[in-house]
Parts: structure tokens; sequence; C-alpha cells
């Protein structure tokens, strides 16, 4: 038994965060149908798993009422179009909830059903250069570079879209209700950035790039080169983590004393430098892996499974490179559900 099973989850096929999120619930139990264009279009092999798939063509009558007979049975709906989209094609919150009052309807956009800039086009590297996380990024002087879309798209999207859906699922457990959750990448990083915005004012760090204590400034909080041309990172920000740091690369242990001192950082950190690039990256993980250094490899994707901590987690899942369902819960755990046609899933929820 899953923590989601007999959950069912209706997914309007989209781009980014609204796939993510269908394969987070998949993974914890639920039932998935992915409702796909006729005309089909790119597959995910990992981040499109566990679903059912049905083509439909829901710019049409017929296709409505498909998709409406189907989402009448569902628990929560998952969409990604812009805003007013759905409600034009006759499939909006308003139509499906009158019809299932129980409906969890999860929207996902960048930036939210309303404001000034609802209706226009943008990507994860807008949405988090809105929230302020961009700005921090990269090296004083020169313009912030853009980051993996894992923390707009899939940080503050995904992860509070599922949140969101779940905090929906145990109301209605009280009210009987669905309801509609309205998930903004701006809305999701903006609360990602709490931690920021309550450090600033209080005096503890700057977000400027060359005193941000997170951002690559401190000399004890950033990746090195290696005298193979790979890279390590170091995290050591505690004061007993960098004395042992100090203490492994054989550098003055009274370099501790000015750990926090903003303008000595450079000329420390081109100590540490020239230190890590004596030693390849894999002699560096020999002297520092398993320390309290706060350290570890760089690693290219493709690694990543044969790495002895990531291969004893079990990250490799049937010969191809995908994460096992997390989080991990004890009693319940999640599962990878087994790519399926449609109808045969449509035909166990009672939908002809």
């Amino acid at each position: 038994m899953t923590a989601l099973a007999g959950l069912r989850v209706v997914e309007f096929a989209s781009i980014g965060p609204g796939p993510h999120a269908a394969m987070l619930l998949s993974d914890l139990g639920a039932e998935v149908l992915r409702i796909e264009r006729v005309s089909g279009g790119f597959r995910n092999p990992v981040l499109d798993r566990g679903r059912a798939r049905l083509a439909l063509d829901i710019r049409t009558l017929e296709g409505r009422e498909q998709a409406l007979a189907v989402t009448d049975r569902a628990d929560v709906v998952i969409e990604g179009l812009r805003p007013g989209v759905m409600e034009r094609l006759g499939l909006g919150p308003d139509v499906m909830l009158k019809r299932n009052p129980r409906l969890v309807y999860g929207r996902m956009t960048g930036w939210g059903q309303t404001g000034p800039l609802a209706q226009v086009a943008g990507h994860d590297l807008n949405y988090i250069a809105l929230s302020g996380a961009l700005a921090a990024i990269g090296s004083p002087g020169t313009p912030p570079p853009p980051p993996l879309n894992l923390i707009g798209d899939f940080g503050g999207g995904s992860l509070y879209l599922v949140t969101g859906i779940l905090a929906a699922l145990l109301e209605r457990a009280r009210s009987g209700l669905g309801q509609v959750v309205d998930a903004a990448i701006v809305d999701g990083v903006s609360s990602m950035m709490a931690l920021f915005a309550g450090m600033v004012p209080a005096g503890v760090m700057s977000m400027d790039r060359d005193r941000n204590l997170l951002g690559g400034a401190a000399p004890f909080y950033r990746c090195y080169t290696c005298a193979d041309g790979r890279y390590v990172s170091v995290g050591a920000i505690e004061p007993k983590f960098y004395a042992e740091l100090l203490d492994r690369l054989g550098l003055p242990a009274d370099l501790a004393a000015d750990q926090m001192a903003v303008e000595r950082w450079p000329e420390t950190a081109r100590r540490f430098a020239a230190m890590f690039v004596t030693r390849s990256r894999d002699e560096w993980c020999d002297a520092l892996e398993g320390t309290d250094t706060c350290f570890a490899p760089v690693l290219e994707l493709d690694e990543v499974p044969t790495h002895r901590h990531m291969a004893d987690r079990g990250v490799v899942i049937d010969g191809i490179w995908q994460a096992a369902p997390a989080p991990r819960l004890s009693r319940t755990p999640g599962r990878i559900a087994p790519t399926s046609d449609g109808t045969a899933l449509l035909a166990e929820w009672g939908v002809g």
C-alpha cells in the first residue's frame, strides 16, 4: 500500500513543473492519467514515468465531453496552460467543480492567474529574476548566469503545486469540497527567499555578490578547480568544520580567526585555489570525503549513479538514470508505476 493509493489524478499535458508534479504524485502511489494531444509530442522517459496516457483533442466538442467524463471521476486535475485557456475550452475550474464538487483543481503557471503579467510569456529565468533570487547568483560585475531551471520550475513551481494539492486534499476530508490551487512560480520562489529576506535586515547576511556568504564570495563556500580540470565543492560554514578543513588542507590554523573577515576572503580564496589545484578531484575525494570538512566532488550527471553514496541509496532504477521516489516513507514507500494505455485505467475508473 502506498501513501496516495486510490487517489485519481488527471494531468493535462504541459511542460516542466506540471509533469514533475504529476510524477511526484504518481511516485507516492496516485493513479495518474495524462491527457495528451492527438498529434503527440516529446516524451521524457523519466519525467513522464508512472502515467496512463490518453490522446484527446480537447478543442473539439467530443474531446471536451470525454475530458469532462474523466475529470468527473478524478480527485485532482493538473493543468499548466496560460490563464484563461482552459476556460475558453470549456474545461475551467468553474465547469469542473460544478460537476465534481470534490475536485482539487491545480493550476501551474509562472506569473500566476492574476496580475499585469499573467497573460505574457515567460520562463524560469524570468520568474526567478522577478523574485529576487537571480540577482544574488554569479560573480560581481557580471550578468547573473542562468542556473538550471531547478529554482523556478521545480523548486518554486512543482513542489509548491504538490504542497497546495495535498493541503487541499486534507481540507477536503473536513469540508467534503474541492478548490482551486493557484501555484505561481513567482509566488513559490518568493516564499523560498524567506531565509534571505529575514537574514538581510537582521544584518546576518548580505545579498551583494562580493559579500554573499552563500553565493560564492566566501572562500569556504564555493567550488575549486583540481589538477585534472575537474571540480570539488566545500561548504565549511561552521567554525569547527572550517578549522578541520584548514587542518586537512595543510593551511595555517590562524586563518580560522578571520573566517568572517570579508576583506580577507579574496586572499584566502587564492590560497585555497592554489592548494586544490595540486591534486586531482579523486585524490581530494580520498583525502576529504567522509570527513567533517563539508566536502563533495562536483559530479557529472553520468557519474552520479556509481558514486558510493548514491549507489547505496539506489539512484539507478531499471537500468536508466532516474531517482527513486522521494521523499522516502517508512511504512508506505513510493513506487514507480509502469506506463500504460489510458483506456485500461478508464475502465477501472468506470468511464466508458
